[in-house]
């Protein structure tokens, strides 16, 4: 059968000059039926249509009495044909079947074509070079990526050219502010220049919440980093993601893409996060920048110049470290070495990582705190203080945060069992055990105990996980030196 395409391209190739011959190759069809479609109406204008029923009409006894009162009450066009037929079941039981769903479906979308309210209409835009870039994040764990054999929580920052389609993509654990600038930076620094507008919608780590007004607006530190670089921001109408359409099918096409090249990967495991975005970067987004260059390289002409040197890309906080070696960074808690206790230490807050200074000097780098995690305690900062009071143990409001490992917290539960009351104080010295060796050892001794199912304790812990002493070789001497060689090598040397 000969369809409307195949005659719009035979007719469009015979106007071009061609053949018949070679018109109708091109478009699918023998010469023969070609003659027959050179001129005249197209194949779908020639059909007959029907217009008469080719069966009763399953709903006609219950549309105008009903069903018809229920659409004119729905001003918005919510309701759907599944629920007015679970609503008639109940009315008419055994009349209707599920089978008969498209039949309604089909009289509902009829009669909103005629009676139902007007639908939002969508306005293709012209872009024009250099103007505009779109950025958002977007969740990446439905690609179901590994890190080392762990589910990997993470999202994506993408920045997208309006014009050229060109695209900067970044990792991040977080919708946050120090994301957005290093993503912002990032993609700025690689294009080489900076477009007049960027636009995105309402995100939480670009704007804060007007209280009374329930409304967003921008804030100062975002606004601060594109005036850095004299960008105008312009953010969407909340609810509404089509207005930020470029950014969010640039999302689609690049979940889609690395979908894919992870089924030719044939691995979703990583041995880094860094390893992950090397290959998103090289097997997807640099292959697509490249079917952009020639469009890239007409925008480049209107970016603006960037300045000298980008801003920094992390959060300053200062701060006194509490008595309990406790530092608070943007509602998370952190516990810092305890030699920084009732000292003011800065802290630089950035996109996955905090790193605390004391007089200018780096003392700890930490991972920063992502999600529902309130808390992050490093055992190692407060042990030596804990194994002298090992009472404080028990009712330590952050002692879910001293079991390292899940072995470890099998071991205290076994030592639980086996010591009573005295389970805190031993499992105390394990731990300081593994903070004063290598927790890796200590968890290994631990597994062997908990394997064997005999009660232990520390002592047992310790022998089993100290390092073995290496065994010096005894030489044994031959005889005296005779030093006069060596003296003759000095002044002549020996025959």
């Amino acid at each position: 059968m000969v369809t409307d395409q195949q005659v719009r391209r035979l007719r469009q190739k015979i106007m071009e000059g061609n053949i018949q011959e070679a018109a109708a190759a091109a478009s699918g069809m023998s010469v023969r039926t070609a003659r027959n479609w050179q001129e005249g109406a197209l194949p779908s204008e020639k059909e007959e249509r029907r217009t008469w029923r080719t069966r009763l009409d399953p709903f006609a006894a219950v549309w105008a009495g009903e069903i018809e009162p229920i659409l004119q009450r729905d001003s918005d066009g919510i309701i759907q044909a599944t629920t007015i037929l679970e609503w008639l079941d109940k009315r008419h039981p055994a009349q209707f079947k599920q089978s008969q769903v498209r039949t309604l479906q089909r009289h509902l979308r009829d009669w909103r074509a005629v009676h139902g309210p007007d639908k939002e209409v969508y306005f293709p835009q012209e872009h024009v070079p250099g103007r505009e870039a779109q950025l958002d994040f977007t969740h990446g764990e439905e690609l179901k990526v590994t890190i080392s054999g762990i589910p990997f929580q993470h999202l994506f920052f993408e920045l997208v050219m309006s014009y050229s389609g060109w695209r900067f993509v970044d990792l991040a654990r977080g919708e946050t502010l120090e994301s957005l600038v290093k993503g912002l930076q990032g993609a700025l620094w690689k294009l080489g220049g900076a477009p007049k507008v960027a636009r995105s919608d309402n995100l939480s780590a670009a704007t804060h919440e007007l209280r009374y007004s329930k409304g967003r607006v921008l804030n100062q530190r975002y606004g601060a980093v594109l005036s850095h670089y004299s960008i105008r921001p312009s953010m969407t109408n909340p609810s509404s993601p089509n207005e930020n359409g470029v950014a969010e099918q640039a999302h689609y096409r690049l979940k889609s893409a690395i979908a894919q090249a992870l089924i030719l990967r044939g691995s979703r495991d990583f041995p880094t996060a860094e390893a992950y975005l090397l290959f998103v970067r090289e097997e997807v987004v640099e292959k697509r920048n490249r079917r952009a260059q020639s469009k890239l390289e007409e925008e480049r002409l209107y970016l603006t110049p960037l300045p000298p040197a980008p801003v920094p890309e992390y959060t300053t906080y200062r701060m006194k470290v509490s008595k309990w070696s406790i530092i608070r960074v943007a509602s998370k808690t952190y516990t810092v070495p305890s030699r920084l206790k009732g000292l003011e230490v800065e802290v630089r807050q950035h996109a996955d990582h905090l790193e605390v200074y004391y007089k200018d000097k780096l003392m700890e780098v930490m991972d920063r705190i992502h999600g529902v995690g309130e808390s992050r305690i490093d055992y190692r900062h407060i042990i030596h203080s804990l194994v002298r009071k090992p009472g404080a143990f028990a009712r330590y409001r952050f002692r879910e945060n001293l079991f390292p490992t899940q072995t470890f917290r099998l071991a205290y539960e076994a030592l639980c069992r086996f010591r009573g009351e005295r389970a805190d104080v031993e499992y105390v010295r394990v731990l300081y055990l593994a903070a004063t060796t290598m927790e890796s050892d200590v968890e290994r001794a631990l597994s062997l105990l908990l394997e064997a199912g005999s009660p232990f304790d520390y002592p047992e812990v310790r022998d089993l996980a100290a390092p073995v002493a290496p065994q010096l070789p005894r030489l044994a001497l031959l005889g005296v030196p005779d030093l006069k060689v060596y003296d003759a090598l000095l002044v002549g040397g020996i025959r």
